[in-house]
């Protein structure tokens, strides 16, 4: 029974995590902004509460050669997954562009098998399946009569989902070269300097697209807080903290919670028109991207040895 409780508390962090980042896409629309100036001041602010905790908590160390290496990696990855995810809010709305950014799931296991070698079973091709059959059902009937914008929305927010891989495996090999949980490199230093790296590209962005970075009033101020605060690093605090303490599938399953966040409250908050076929479409892939991020206990064993 001993085991039972802190598995408990580690579903709860999960699960309030996940369910945070499920509504970053209504904070994103809250703040009245540009896309590219939220993201941008999104990564500042975190990077400046990042380096805080580095600060009061480990102090900083030094990072090798080989983890700066694979930093230049996330960097550009994250900044151009939150240039296209925002962008995508405002087309097609938080709840659609959220569920496409977790194809994620996908891209990652195609780069494990080009970039790694990894193998790719049959629950994958199932879980694909299942999941663009899901897509078909929200949207795929009526594709040829959405607006060109909405068309364009998805295709963003499927390129976030690319740009969100590319950022789980930089960041990933990045810790691993720098000693992450091995007392050497506080993996929050190791966000930290992708969240500034990743600012520094939006804001390159932002200005080529000549948008206005200041935000206009004490109430976008505040969005802004809380989307770096709360959104960004709180939340992936509460995750880090409980992937370790579950089991694989049950993580995944409970992580599905960003997109049900975001399409409810798409729904209660944004008055979504939202019909039986489409409901069933959120089923449909909410399983798919499940199956398809599952592992076999041969792959868990092989990533744990």
């Amino acid at each position: 029974m001993s085991a039972v409780h802190p598995q408990r508390a580690a579903s709860l962090e999960l699960l309030a995590g996940a369910a945070i980042i499920g509504s970053n896409g209504i904070m994103v629309r809250m703040a009245g902004m540009p896309p590219t100036a939220v993201a941008f001041w999104r990564m500042l602010l975190a990077g400046i509460l990042l380096a805080a905790l580095v600060s009061a908590r480990h102090g900083w160390q030094r990072l090798p050669r080989k983890a700066w290496l694979w930093l230049m990696v996330p960097i550009p990855a994250f900044a151009a997954d939150l240039w296209l995810w925002h962008k995508s809010i405002l087309l097609v709305g938080p709840g659609l562009s959220t569920l496409l950014a977790n194809a994620q799931v996908f891209f990652m296991a195609l780069a494990g098998m080009f970039l790694f070698g990894e193998r790719l079973g049959p629950r994958f091709i199932a879980g694909v399946l299942l999941a663009f059959f899901g897509l078909w059902l929200i949207l795929g009937a009526d594709w040829a009569t959405l607006p060109a914008q909405y068309r364009w929305g998805v295709w963003m927010g499927l390129g976030a989902g690319v740009g969100y891989a590319a950022y789980n495996v930089g960041i990933k090999r990045s810790q691993a070269e720098a000693g992450v949980g091995r007392a050497r490199v506080p993996v929050e230093q190791v966000l930290c300097l992708a969240a500034f790296g990743s600012a520094l590209c939006l804001g390159a962005a932002g200005w080529a697209e000549g948008e206005a970075f200041r935000p206009p009033s004490l109430h976008a101020w505040g969005v802004l807080l809380a989307l770096a605060a709360i959104g960004h690093c709180l939340s992936w605090v509460l995750i880090s903290r409980a992937m370790g303490s579950l089991p694989v599938a049950l993580a995944g399953l409970l992580l599905l919670a960003q997109p049900i966040v975001a399409y409810l409250l798409d729904v209660v908050l944004l008055d979504m028109p939202v019909s039986s076929r489409q409901w069933l479409g959120l089923a449909v892939s909410l399983a798919g991207i499940f199956v398809a991020g599952m592992k076999s206990k041969e792959a868990v064993a092989a990533q744990e040895a």
